[in-house]
């Protein structure tokens, strides 16, 4: 029996235009992330792992070549359901709010710093993946990352603060080819910085850790 399922949006599927259309979120959400989410289901049962929570797949996963498949049904299910949530139709991107903008001045030396980072990440992304903003387990210090494909910060030991998605399906149907100005958008528009904050300081706040 099947467990793992398809988190609706925190918004309406236009709640995000005109930076992101009502028709990019109904096939990334609703086929793409849907794919996902059926495709783990199909693979979990004799597993040993049908009752474990996403998370725990995701670690049990990670590092077992012969789970590869698994993993990655798992981490994009679970990458997917991230992203959403850090993006907000109510005044979002820009400068950081919360205890973030200090931590992000302290640890890049700016936001300007941050952002030109950020972006960088986003760019230099061959292919599929995700750039992440992510923090140290112990100590709390920020830092940036990029994923390819699947991957993601869970199977690394570190604490996912914020992501924007560089598959060429989060973008396409919006920018076609112009992922700079979908990255500039996203940072300039959409991010979540209460969310952001709340995955910062380990509160749950969407996404079952």
């Amino acid at each position: 029996m099947s467990h793992i399922t398809l988190p609706e949006l925190p918004y309406a599927k236009d709640a995000l235009e005109p930076h992101i259309s009502a028709e990019t979120l109904e096939y990334h959400h609703d086929k793409h992330h849907n794919a996902y989410v059926t495709k783990l289901n199909e693979l979990l049962p004799g597993s040993g792992l049908e009752d474990k929570t996403l998370p725990e797949i995701i670690e049990a996963t990670a590092k077992d070549d012969s789970k590869q498949g698994m993993f990655n049904q798992a981490a994009q299910v679970w990458n997917h359901t991230f992203y959403w949530n850090c993006m907000t139709p109510d005044n979002g991107g820009g400068e950081p709010t919360g205890d973030l903008k200090g931590k992000i001045e302290e640890d890049f030396g700016s936001y300007d710093k941050f952002r030109e980072e950020f972006k960088n990440a986003a760019l230099t992304q061959f292919g599929s993946g995700w750039a992440w903003l992510v923090a140290d387990k112990v100590g709390g210090k920020l830092s940036i990352a990029k994923t390819a494909n699947a991957d993601t910060p869970l199977a690394h030991d570190q604490i996912a603060v914020l992501t924007c998605d560089v598959w060429e399906h989060a973008y396409y149907i919006d920018y076609r080819n112009r992922r700079p100005d979908y990255v500039d958008t996203f940072l300039d528009k959409l991010v979540n910085w209460d969310y952001a904050n709340a995955k910062y300081k380990g509160q749950d706040a969407g996404v079952e850790e």
